[in-house]
């Protein structure tokens, strides 16, 4: 089971992991509200996870372009 997760969270951007580690929710719950949600608004808080899916992409970007020894 913690293959399947892994896995799963390696291909969804990790916002999920990401949000429960900030705010100290697991990370199952931040999951569930996000189904439900979905399902409940015709799927608009897919568009909230994919802008901060977005935004974390473009953070670790410019962590990763930003922190060498040449800039």
């Amino acid at each position: 089971m913690k293959k399947i997760q892994q896995y799963f969270e390696s291909q969804a951007f990790g916002v999920c992991a990401k949000l429960g580690e900030k705010l100290r929710i697991p990370t199952s719950s931040i999951r569930i509200f996000f189904i439900y949600a979905s399902f409940l608004t015709f799927g608009s808080p897919l568009l909230l996870y994919l802008a901060l899916a977005y935004i974390m992409n473009i953070r670790k970007h410019l962590r990763r372009r930003y922190n060498t020894i040449w800039y």
